[in-house]
């Protein structure tokens, strides 16, 4: 199996237009997103994400958050956990939260999702990204699942 991670923030005049704003500077703006749980295949391949086909239905864990206050810090965050035999992804995201912290909820939780699997962790990878709103902003953080 091959994934993807990518990440994205953008303001908008809607916070719908905020989100595809978003997805387009992940790269993942012009596919059809449908959304999985969260676990990987063993000896799952960690890529750059391709040229993907536009309108294409494309499977992934996303995090995303969009606000309309101006000042709010928003953070989404991936954190994939990978393992011998298979792998756990969890998706997190918070409003005015330090993003540390954001980003050692989402560790803590992959950790032990794996725990709960009694799989030793080999690596953990994460992928965040913070924005300041200025008007309607968004983030997203997404894995992209390639096979």
């Amino acid at each position: 199996m091959k994934i993807a991670i990518v990440s994205g923030k953008d303001e908008g005049p809607s916070k719908l237009n905020a989100f595809d704003n978003a997805l387009l500077k992940a790269g993942i703006g012009d596919v059809n997103l449908i959304k999985v749980s969260s676990m990987l295949e063993k000896e799952t391949e960690l890529v750059n994400l391709p040229k993907l086909k536009a309108g294409s239905m494309i499977n992934c864990v996303l995090s995303t958050i969009t606000s309309e206050k101006q000042g709010d810090k928003i953070t989404a965050a991936i954190a994939i956990a990978l393992g011998e035999n298979l792998g756990c992804v969890v998706e997190n995201s918070d409003i005015n939260k330090d993003s540390e912290d954001v980003i050692n909820d989402s560790i803590a939780m992959v950790k032990y999702m794996m725990e709960k699997r009694k799989e030793e962790i080999q690596e953990i990878i994460v992928k965040e990204e913070i924005h300041v709103v200025e008007n309607i902003g968004s983030v997203v953080a997404a894995v992209v699942y390639l096979e």
